[in-house]
């Protein structure tokens, strides 16, 4: 006895959404595997988001600039906001000219095993004439 074609239709929706359902988690685990570079003048250090814009960076009161970004470990856009009262995160960010941070990366804990130079090293210049 043959489908109704009701039925085929429904078997076949079923169908596709699976199909699209395991591609598309595989191409978020394929992103997420990515390994991020960050910029030569990125810094490192703690960031612990108090009140924002204000921040304490590696313990010492800072702020954040107007346009800052933050990206989260799996490099999506977070909002300063849903960092308040967080213990201090490992981090990578750099300044603007004004000295106000204008881009964060938190990092995993893959990212934060790499060395990198912090801000015990003079900022300004941005490391390009030390």
């Amino acid at each position: 006895m043959p489908i109704p074609i009701k039925n085929r239709f429904a078997i076949l929706n079923i169908a596709a959404s699976v199909c699209i359902i395991c591609a598309s988690t595989t191409f978020s685990l394929n992103l997420h595997a990515q390994e991020r570079t960050f910029p030569a003048t990125a810094l490192r250090g703690t960031l612990e988001v108090t009140v924002p814009p204000q921040v304490l960076l590696d313990g010492k009161t800072d702020q954040l600039s107007p346009g800052a970004r933050i990206h989260g470990s799996n490099n999506m856009l977070m909002l300063s906001g849903s960092l308040v009262g967080q213990s201090a995160l490992a981090v990578n960010y750099t300044r603007e000219i004004g000295g106000a941070v204008s881009e964060v990366w938190v990092l995993t804990e893959a990212e934060a095993s790499v060395k990198r130079p912090t801000a015990a090293k003079p900022w300004r210049f941005f490391g390009l004439f030390d």
